[in-house]
């Protein structure tokens, strides 16, 4: 009989041990996409309301391309002299709510919903009348261009993404991946469209279709937010009732002492 309850023991701990490790590792059914054709575009990010773009123009006559390229004045300290002297710095545009930049000698451009190649492309049309032949180069950046992670992982934060793009396991892993007590299979994705329509979903790490899915690259502004399992849940449970049962302990202990010596004396 004791035999019997030890093997029905050893049983359940290891069911419980596998459950486990299935809810653990990433992109787990990942053979089911082998052989299966993906036609899919690379990710290019979209310019978004309150966007702050550089935009550059590089021409081999510098004096026709300077006024499409304008500076303000920062100031800088020379620690060795302890002097202040101002250095221009090339100006960043504003996106405005509606998708508008106010561009040198153009005026007002709209710039927002388009790819980088697609806002070049419509501000090379502009000022292409102004250069003699086409000889000339437009190049514009994102330079706020961040992400959100919080919740269960080991660094969240707010992250700048220099190249424009990033997937949800780039960020995880800049946040530096989940804890232990990171629910894989519920990470909640926040993200707000050019519309301001904001919308929450709901991804799942453990299914290797992600890759596929059109969450996977993130969106400036996006916050992922990794949500506890239940083993985080019912540790804090046990947390608060340890406090609580502490509390009461040491209040009746202290009410127990106070009794005694008033009856004392």
């Amino acid at each position: 009989m004791r035999r019997n309850v030890c093997l029905l023991f050893l049983m359940v701990t290891i069911l419980a041990a596998c459950t486990s490790y299935k809810q653990v590792p990433y992109l787990q059914n990942s053979e089911e996409l082998k052989g299966v054709e993906q036609m899919q575009d690379l990710y290019d990010a979209r310019i978004m309301p309150k966007d702050l773009l550089t935009i550059t123009v590089n021409a081999k006559d510098d004096a026709v391309a300077a006024p499409f390229n304008l500076t303000v004045q920062t100031v800088s300290s020379a620690m060795a002299t302890k002097s202040m002297t101002t250095q221009p710095a090339l100006m960043s545009y504003l996106v405005d709510n509606d998708g508008n930049i106010e561009f040198p000698i153009i005026g007002t451009l709209h710039v927002g919903g388009l790819t980088k190649s697609e806002a070049e492309a419509v501000i090379r049309k502009h000022i292409r009348p102004h250069f003699q032949d086409d000889d000339f180069i437009v190049n514009v950046r994102m330079i706020n261009y961040k992400i959100a992670v919080l919740g269960e992982v080991a660094r969240p934060n707010t992250y700048t993404i220099s190249n424009e793009k990033v997937s949800i396991f780039e960020a995880l892993a800049l946040a530096g991946d989940l804890t232990i007590y990171g629910k894989r299979d519920g990470v909640k994705l926040i993200r707000e469209d050019i519309n301001g329509k904001k919308e929450i979903v709901t991804l799942d790490l453990n299914d290797a279709n992600i890759i596929n899915s059109p969450y996977y690259y993130l969106q400036q502004n996006d916050i992922l937010y990794v949500v506890p399992n239940k083993a985080k849940a019912k540790n804090s449970d046990i947390g608060s009732s340890t406090t609580l049962w502490f509390s009461a302990t040491s209040i009746m202990i202290s009410l127990t002492s106070l009794l005694y010596n008033i009856l004392k004396n």
